[in-house]
């Protein structure tokens, strides 16, 4: 088998008064993400890490900021889109590492429902993908709570 790893990463600025969507969950929140698509950056860094991993490049040459088609797409849309490319492609999913860094909201009460999506959209098991959450001790965009990062590795196979 030839194993492959592709790693992610996004950032979206904070909004008073709009949507958070992390993991393909809607939580409750004062701000969301700014945003082209729903603002998903858990899921954008996924979707890039295994885009890299299969050399395809990233969302962005995916999923162009610059179509309407993607004007507030529900980010699961894309991925599942990128799993059917891996799939078109030879590979299979293996596994999916992925950290948030939020200051606020807590997002500990959300992690096994965000596994849960993830998984059931690119059809792995909820035990093959991971999902944590750290604050940034209130250092940086994140601490200062204007922002939210999300980094991803994901390992994929093609027999």
């Amino acid at each position: 088998m030839k194993f492959r790893i592709g790693h992610g990463y996004d950032v979206h600025a904070l909004g008073e008064g709009l949507r958070l969507v992390l993991g393909g969950v809607e939580i409750e929140h004062t701000k969301g993400c700014i945003a082209h698509s729903d603002g998903d950056v858990l899921i954008h860094a996924i979707c890039d890490a295994l885009l890299g991993a299969a050399a395809l490049g990233d969302i962005g040459k995916h999923f162009p900021d610059t179509s309407s088609e993607f004007k507030g797409i529900d980010s699961r849309i894309l991925l599942t889109r990128v799993a059917q490319t891996l799939t078109a492609e030879g590979y299979t999913i293996s596994n999916i590492d992925s950290t948030i860094a939020m200051q606020r909201p807590k997002l500990r009460p959300h992690i096994d429902s965000m596994r849960n999506q993830i998984a059931k959209v690119i059809g792995i098991d909820i035990s093959d993908v991971s999902v944590k959450a750290t604050t940034t001790e209130h250092l940086g965009f994140e601490g200062e709570e204007l922002g939210v990062s999300a980094t991803a590795v994901a390992l994929i196979y093609k027999k």
